[in-house]
């Protein structure tokens, strides 16, 4: 995947989530910018993550994020890499130590444009992440790495409990639930 296949996905990509809609148009000018695809662009740049799911569909795995302080998906910044289904993979990986990892599908699952709070040496940013679905093995060791606090593997009808008021993260939950090409 490259440039030109994310813009095509992104231009193909519907959604009966009204909240969502409104990201696409922004996705599909930002393709364009090879900054983008770099963290340095501070007005917002690409980033992608992995909402990972176990065979039989009822456990998510989710990370206490220790820059965030909040649980969230598995994934990060493309770091260059344009090809976002590769950045997807081997942030789960990497934050997972999962090697029984597979995509469900290879087109974009979810989109989510979100603000990044003022840190100490980073400014206020957006992050426009493009998400896939992937699945793993429940059974399999989870090993965190440095990014994590905590990483979970968390019930369907529990990340609510966990994660508190997350629209994209309920969003995604709710995809999974209702779609018949993910089982």
């Amino acid at each position: 995947m490259d440039r030109i296949i994310l813009e095509s996905q992104l231009k193909k990509y519907r959604t009966p989530y009204e909240e969502e809609s409104q990201f696409i148009s922004s996705f599909i000018e930002l393709v364009e910018d090879p900054q983008a695809y770099k963290r340095e662009l501070l007005s917002g740049h690409f980033t992608a993550s992995a909402w990972i799911v176990n065979k039989k569909r009822t456990h998510t795995l989710l990370t206490l994020h220790r820059k965030l302080g909040r649980w969230l998906q598995l994934g990060g910044h493309a770091d260059g890499n344009e090809n976002l289904l590769e950045v997807a993979m081997k942030e789960a990986r990497e934050e997972s130590g999962l090697k029984s990892l597979t995509f469900v599908d290879e087109t974009i699952f979810d989109i989510d444009k979100h603000i990044i709070p003022l840190r100490p040496h980073v400014q206020e940013h957006f992050h426009y992440d493009v998400r896939y679905i992937l699945e793993a093995d429940l059974k399999e060791p989870l090993v965190k790495n440095h990014e994590s606090i905590s990483l979970a593997w968390v019930a369907f009808e529990s990340v609510q409990d966990v994660i508190g008021y997350n629209p994209s993260i309920l969003r995604m939950l709710d995809k999974t639930s209702k779609s018949e090409i993910l089982m």
